[in-house]
């Protein structure tokens, strides 16, 4: 059975996902590359290890910041946006 795409916003655009993805893929499948910026200088960051590990790829998801894109399921609906530095107190 072939798994039935839907929907996601990141930073306002609307995203494309499948069942199964994580937030740090259904972005690095439509193209998005970084979704963090450093809290010194405003460096992009995306994902890095992968696994959870660094904490490289920290994004908002559904106005909650730090979560780790790499392993968070991106779900039908979700508001993804870029963290600046820290994020917020949620």
């Amino acid at each position: 059975m072939t798994p039935v795409p839907f929907t996601f916003t990141f930073d306002g655009r609307t995203l494309t996902a499948l069942p199964g993805q994580s937030v740090a893929a259904a972005l690095w499948g439509a193209g998005v590359l970084a979704w963090r910026t450093t809290r010194t200088g405003g460096a992009p960051r995306g994902a890095f290890c992968g696994i959870g590990t660094c904490y490289d790829c920290l994004a908002t998801v559904n106005d909650r910041p730090n979560q780790r894109a790499c392993l968070v399921p991106v779900r039908p609906g979700d508001t993804v946006t870029t963290q600046e530095g820290i994020g917020h107190d949620g």
